[in-house]
């Protein structure tokens, strides 16, 4: 959720990893304009001490309306950040909700930030993004806060239990931490490679990707199909004659589509 301290989060674990030889790559993803289609960039300004370190690459992008807080091409970029040698890549999304889980389908290992005291913890559930998380840590663990951080991450043990599957070969740990202080980043960055030898060693890892690929092409397919026919004049035309009844109810939205869809000779309503 906003305000979560997600890009202080990531400063102070990357200069953790920075430290100690590792290359960083940062994908910071900033929410677009509803209204303007304009964004910050802001992101640099949040890490300006990771942004000056030699050993660290910070690339702010916009999401331009991209569902699931990540941009469309957030994969295209990892791949060249690896091919440059980055050897841990962070992709930090605007936060994410209840249909801001694409970033699941990108990464090794889905980390998820939550704050103590934010309401009810088990309301996490109906988001979906408990049921992703490979590793769940509650920030901002200092100070007075820290029982309450405590009591937060016992809520959240108990509810990834009702969401957790049966027989998975990991089980999310629930971590306190203050990114400002910068203590528990040591615990989370341990959390994060024993996922990895797990999942490497079970090979889950490999058919997460195989699957990752899958999805990938597939949205690809899907973005390209879209354009192709934005872009044919016919399709254009019927498109926007069809818009105009449904904007003037004369035209109900499903009987449009299936109208259009008829007309690319495409499959039939159901």
């Amino acid at each position: 959720m906003p305000g979560v301290g997600k890009s202080t989060f990531i400063e102070s674990l990357g200069l953790k990893l920075t430290a100690s030889g590792h290359k960083v790559a940062v994908l910071a993803v900033d929410p677009s304009s509803s209204r303007t289609g304009g964004s910050i960039l802001g992101d640099k300004t949040r890490m300006a001490n990771l942004a000056t370190d030699a050993n660290a690459f910070i690339r702010p992008s916009p999401s331009s309306g991209t569902l699931g807080g990540v941009t469309r091409a957030t994969r295209e970029a990892m791949i060249v950040l690896e091919a440059a040698g980055h050897d841990v890549v962070v992709v930090e999304t605007v936060g994410v909700g209840q249909s801001e889980t694409v970033v699941h389908g990108m990464v090794d290992v889905f980390v998820v930030l939550m704050l103590a005291g934010a309401g009810d913890e088990l309301q996490g559930i109906k988001k979906g993004v408990l049921e992703l998380a490979d590793v769940l840590a509650v920030n901002k663990a200092d100070g007075s806060n820290v029982e309450k951080a405590k009591q937060a991450a016992v809520d959240y043990r108990r509810a990834l239990h009702l969401v957790q599957p049966p027989g998975a070969v990991w089980e999310p740990p629930v971590l306190t931490c203050s990114a400002i202080e910068r203590t528990g980043l040591d615990e989370v960055w341990s959390a994060i490679e024993d996922h990895r030898q797990v999942m490497s060693e079970s090979g889950e890892r490999e058919a997460r990707r195989r699957a990752q690929t899958l999805t990938w092409m597939r949205t690809m397919l899907q973005e390209r199909l879209l354009a192709h026919f934005d872009r044919d004049p016919e399709f254009a035309t019927a498109r926007e004659a069809a818009e105009r009844a449904v904007a003037d109810g004369t035209l109900t939205p499903s009987v449009a589509v299936d109208d259009l869809l008829d007309g690319l000779g495409g499959p039939q309503p159901i």
